[in-house]
């Protein structure tokens, strides 16, 4: 192990791994009992498991994957949360709504995401100011950045998205220690400050997610005097990895797994795990009593590094985010679900089929919406392009194709960015 204890964010960080493996297995079945009453959408998805006897990975297998599908169908029938939320543990909180639509509560606690663990290993320190431009409007992901900042003592500035020349004015006039959002908006950031001769170069650290961080933005940040580190959550759960770091700055390879989660990664439609390096869905169990999820599959690709981190921590390490299991899509920090497309085919009787191809265009996500029309009749691509954007909240090109023209490959979302550079 390598490195001091100052260099980590709590001891937990550097536990022996089989004693982690130990209190994890401990604890589930405890947690899940004390949960089950409160949580009945949980308690039938069981059905009839005990939960004294998911207490090894191996146990926890026979657990039925929950997949967000499946989430869904539990909320629709019982409104807003699917009987996965505690309603004594909601008093005073949030609710949010993310894509899908999916409900979701916050969880207790000053850092109810168990972010603060990302900031601290991408090099934010307790009283340093973040510019968070992640969203606070409806989905989580402000909340999730904005409490994990605050809870290890740094003040944040709720920027969220858009408005980017008041976002630049603000930031040259604060001057923030860090960045928080996504990827490609600390590019339009900067970029727009160097139009206005904006000074924010106070600006050194970011924490960045909710889209792919490609070698070359890095390394252009880096230029810039900005370290750029990532980190893996979701809306469920929060932090479930993050990056860290060696002594000279330079990301370690892959991502650590936050502690209080079990991760798995397994086949994709099977709950089977892969063999050790082989890719596989994200799988994940957490220990939150307002929002108890037990192996719900986030959707999202990955495969664990055999090897520990050469950074001294100890839990299992994953190569980071490796695509979509399913073609729910994320695009500039938005999911784009198959459902969205299907609504849009329901809304333009004139469409016969269609199909969304993300690509990257001067380093920004960008969607092209390709249609084959029903008969002779040729459909109006502005109308289409603007239910497109009512509703998936992004931007994206129409442009037709003859009749089968398209690939007869049952792809709805194509998503062709290439993730190597």
């Amino acid at each position: 192990m390598t490195g001091t204890m100052s260099e980590y964010f709590d001891s937990a960080e550097v536990r022996e791994p089989q004693e982690r493996e130990r209190e994890l297995f401990a604890k589930l079945p405890v947690f899940l009992a004390s949960v089950l009453d409160s949580a009945p959408g949980l308690a039938k998805w069981l059905n009839g498991i005990d939960p004294a006897e998911i207490n090894s990975r191996e146990a926890l297998v026979a657990v039925p994957v929950l997949h967000k599908a499946d989430l869904m169908e539990f909320q629709k029938e019982d409104p807003p949360f699917g009987g996965f939320a505690s309603a004594e543990a909601l008093k005073g909180s949030r609710v949010f709504q993310s894509p899908g639509p999916i409900w979701e509560p916050q969880g207790l606690g000053i850092d109810p995401w168990q972010t603060a663990r990302a900031f601290f290993s991408a090099g934010v320190r307790p009283g340093n100011i973040v510019h968070n431009a992640f969203s606070y409007h409806m989905t989580p992901g402000g909340f999730i950045i904005d409490t994990g900042a605050r809870a290890l003592g740094c003040t944040v500035f709720p920027a969220g998205i858009g408005n980017t020349e008041t976002q630049v004015e603000a930031a040259a006039f604060l001057k923030p220690d860090a960045y928080a959002g996504t990827p490609d908006f600390l590019k339009i950031l900067m970029k727009k400050a160097q139009d206005m001769g904006a000074d924010l170069s106070s600006i050194k650290r970011a924490l960045v997610s909710g889209g792919a961080l490609f070698p070359s933005q890095r390394k252009k940040y880096r230029e810039q005097g900005i370290s750029v580190m990532q980190c893996f959550a979701t809306a469920e759960f929060g932090l479930i990895a993050h990056e860290t770091m060696d002594s000279d700055g330079n990301p370690n390879d892959g991502m650590v797994v936050n502690e209080n989660l079990i991760v798995e990664i397994v086949r994709p439609g099977t709950g089977i795990p892969v063999a050790e390096g082989e890719v596989g869905e994200v799988v994940v169990t957490n220990f939150n009593p307002s929002y108890p999820m037990l192996r719900l599959a986030t959707g999202d690709l990955s495969a664990f590094i055999s090897e520990p981190s050469p950074c001294g921590r100890t839990n299992l390490r994953i190569k980071g985010w490796l695509g979509r299991a399913d073609q729910r899509t994320k695009v500039k920090g938005m999911f784009v679900d198959p459902r969205q497309i299907a609504e849009l085919v329901k809304r333009h009787p004139e469409i016969d089929r269609a199909r969304l191809t993300v690509a990257r265009k001067n380093d920004s996500d960008v969607m092209a919406l390709s249609v084959e029309a029903k008969g002779n009749i040729l459909p109006n691509a502005d109308a289409i392009a603007a239910t497109l954007r009512e509703i998936t909240k992004l931007r994206g090109d129409v442009a037709f194709v003859v009749p089968g023209g398209l690939p007869n490959d049952g792809k709805v979302i194509a998503d062709e960015r290439d993730y190597s550079s």
